[in-house]
């Protein structure tokens, strides 16, 4: 699964690349205002929903999918399109498996498009697997019509489905489905958990080629490899720290909090390595709690805190006027930066320890997508930090 995530990555931001673009041809005042506006950070999505196949065969596929959220979440946070740093949404479905609605497909909605990175990564680990039907094309189109996709034309839209039956089967036909994705701009990406060829045979890379996406085939039964580094350590105490700067708010605040530190855990059952990869997007833009943290809230343009109802906050600021608690959340916003700056500088150094220290023969896939990905950024414009 190593390969596979980190194979979704890549196709993620090779894809972006021309959506990034979608509106360099405008020339008119109002079309450039326009234009402006759309490539503002805060409007301006990769948006991702990935389909799993939760059959029997597929526990190692899964298994990979908690151990590499957080390195494709790094990855993204790094991404650039016309000098913006884009938003992340991610959906998960999962599909034919026994336990699920047969009426409905053996087809789930784990979880919509959510910039909740702790609720994704909660959700994943709850996924199980069990003998079921397959349908590829039932689940896309499923998603299609569920999910909301918008119409930013600078929107990176896409589904990446992995599985190991034929994508022929069930009542919606796969063509159909790539139809109405490319009605509504979104690219299909598939993965075929075996034999390339088998793949290929079975329809998969069809099912990638009618959106001009990416077929790619991985042994789903991998174990994820993590590389540890000198920098680890430095870098998990640091998320100790980065954890009380969180200042909690409203109903779900302490619940949150406690999620927060249950996603550190699930992080860390892989191995430190993937706890540290963990701390690293929590250091990121993508990472957001604007719903229960009053440091990333107070960000948002409709905050006000004369809404805030005093029994909901913490301890340590019940009872302080409007001025303490501002004060309160500044020296905790202060913090954070200069903690996440710190984890940041730190990573730069680790992923120079583990360039250095993968094996020759590792992460070929990978390696050779990287190149052709850079090659192709430098046509679009593109750029990577």
């Amino acid at each position: 699964m190593k390969t596979y995530l980190k194979t979704l990555l890549f196709s993620v931001v090779l894809i972006s690349f021309t959506a990034c673009n979608a509106n360099n041809k405008k020339s008119n005042t109002a079309l450039a205002q326009v234009q402006i506006t759309e490539h503002n950070p805060s409007n301006q999505y990769i948006k991702v929903a990935l389909l799993l196949d939760t059959s029997n065969s597929m526990d190692g596929l899964i298994d990979q999918a908690k151990a590499q959220l957080w390195d494709i979440v790094n990855e993204l946070s790094y991404a650039k399109c016309h000098d913006s740093k884009p938003n992340l949404q991610i959906a998960l479905y999962e599909y034919g498996n026994d336990r699920l609605n047969s009426d409905e497909g053996y087809i789930r909605q784990v979880l919509s498009f959510s910039e909740d990175l702790d609720e994704i990564s909660k959700e994943l680990f709850s996924l199980t697997t069990n003998g079921g039907e397959e349908y590829c094309g039932q689940v896309i189109q499923t998603s299609l019509n569920q999910l909301k996709w918008g119409d930013n034309p600078d929107d990176l839209k896409l589904i990446f489905i992995a599985g190991n039956e034929p994508f022929t089967q069930g009542k919606i036909n796969y063509k159909d489905a790539s139809t109405n994705a490319k009605e509504k701009d979104v690219t299909i990406n598939t993965i075929f958990c075996g034999d390339y060829q088998q793949g290929i045979s079975s329809r998969w890379r069809d099912g990638a080629s009618l959106t001009n996406g990416d077929y790619m085939a991985i042994n789903q039964n991998n174990a994820t490899v993590h590389i540890a580094s000198p920098y680890d350590d430095d870098i998990l105490i640091l998320n100790q720290k980065l954890n009380k700067t969180y200042v909690i708010y409203g109903h779900a605040g302490r619940q949150k909090m406690a999620l927060q530190a249950e996603q550190d855990t699930n992080a860390g059952l892989y191995s430190k390595a993937n706890a540290v990869s963990r701390t690293v997007s929590k250091s990121s833009h993508l990472y957001k709690n604007k719903s229960w943290d009053l440091v990333d809230a107070e960000g948002e343009e409709n905050f006000k805190y004369d809404d805030l109802e005093k029994s909901q906050l913490p301890e340590v600021l019940k009872g302080k006027s409007e001025t303490e608690i501002k004060a309160y959340v500044a020296k905790k916003r202060k913090e954070r930066e200069s903690i996440q700056n710190k984890i940041q500088e730190l990573n730069k150094k680790r992923k120079l320890y583990i360039l250095d220290h993968k094996k020759e023969n590792s992460n070929g896939l990978e390696n050779a997508m990287t190149k052709a990905i850079k090659e192709q950024a430098k046509k679009k414009k593109y750029t990577w930090d």
